[in-house]
């Protein structure tokens, strides 16, 4: 590992990329506990959800350091129901040998402004209460508690909390509206 804070490039997601996010996905199932799935899926399941997500005109995107892929970050909608179709709620995974190196600080922003130009109002983010180094971020960018949901997860035999965050992307407008 290098520190390539300086030299970090961004950009949309390929198919080539997906075996490398799988592998920074699975040790985040596997030993962090932001992530409550039991097991790591399949590289058809993530290639199956990116191209859902593009096909949505959903942002999905990676950093890359030297060639590797070290951290990727998407955005999903929030709940299925059409009253929700302009919240997203988004997630960042950083390849564990790259952790505070300012990986998910440059990955964040760049999903927001992607974001905001695809024409959602508000993003949501799920971060378990333990994990401040992504509450810090979050907040850093601009993201508001809106609430914590007590011990809704069990993983390595403890409960755990989740935050719940926002950032609204769009002007609030005088109606309240979305012009529909």
């Amino acid at each position: 590992m290098s520190d390539c804070s300086m030299t970090i490039v961004l950009r949309p997601s390929t198919d080539a990329d997906v075996p490398m996010m799988l592998d920074i996905y699975s040790h985040h199932i596997q030993h962090g506990i932001g992530d409550f799935k039991p097991e790591p899926l399949h590289l058809r399941e993530i290639k199956r959800r990116r191209k859902v997500m593009l096909k949505r005109k959903m942002p999905h995107m990676v950093a890359e350091c030297e060639g590797a892929v070290v951290g990727y970050a998407y955005a999903a909608p929030f709940r299925k129901q059409p009253a929700y179709r302009y919240t997203i709620e988004h997630s960042i995974y950083v390849h564990k040998d790259y952790l505070r190196l300012g990986i998910g600080g440059r990955l964040l922003p760049a999903l927001i402004r992607e974001c905001h130009d695809a024409g959602f109002h508000q993003m949501i983010a799920v971060v378990d209460s333990s994990n401040q180094p992504s509450l810090a971020l979050h907040t850093a960018f601009g993201f508001e508690r809106s609430g914590v949901l007590r011990a809704v997860g069990f993983k390595f035999g403890h409960w755990t909390d989740s935050v719940l965050m926002q950032r609204l992307l769009t002007p609030e407008d005088v109606a309240g509206t979305c012009g529909d």
